[in-house]
């Protein structure tokens, strides 16, 4: 059995293995679900990827996750808690990226949604952020859903970057 982390109604979250690069590269390989990235990814990037997520789950206990359909084991896409510097400070950003073939069905808003309450229920988070491209007005949405509200926008990754944040003590009251 594979190494789940979490899981929803319709989904299981796992880590990450170096077997996954035909899977990710279902994403990698999109030109159009890479619009918002620097470029697409090749194997050995990918490769490189995963080890960058393989060394997040050891130091950080958390990192990008495989995100599966809970019924027929289909690769959706990626989904976690990954640590980032924003202007200086490190945060813990919930990142997603899912393969273009199932967007919109709603998997990124769960997906986030079941990473957000690990942060804060297994994690004791204080404080998550997502840093969606400026331009990425459905990766902004998914913010949205999941309560987070805009902070500000910065330069990251030389580009323009909207940092949404949610907070612990506010994630109560929203909850109750």
């Amino acid at each position: 059995m594979k190494d789940v982390v979490l899981s929803t109604d319709r989904l299981i979250l796992r880590q990450m293995e170096r077997e996954d690069v035909p899977l990710l590269q279902q994403i990698f390989a999109d030109p159009v679900a890479m619009k918002y990235y620097p470029s697409t990814k090749d194997n050995q990037e990918t490769l490189e990827w995963i080890e960058w997520n393989l060394r997040n789950y050891e130091e950080c206990g958390v990192g990008l996750w495989i995100v599966e359909n809970r019924i027929n084991g289909d690769f959706l896409g990626q989904c976690g808690i990954v640590p980032q510097i924003v202007e200086g400070v490190r945060e813990m950003e919930i990142g997603y990226l899912f393969a273009r073939r199932v967007w919109g069905n709603g998997y990124a808003t769960e997906a986030a949604t079941a990473c957000k309450h690990y942060g804060f229920e297994q994690m004791k988070l204080r404080k998550i952020v997502s840093l969606p491209d400026a331009n990425n007005q459905p990766s902004a949405r998914v913010a949205e859903r999941i309560g987070m509200t805009l902070e500000k926008q910065i330069v990251k990754w030389n580009k323009e970057v909207l940092v949404y944040s949610v907070y612990a003590d506010t994630e109560e009251v929203v909850e109750r």
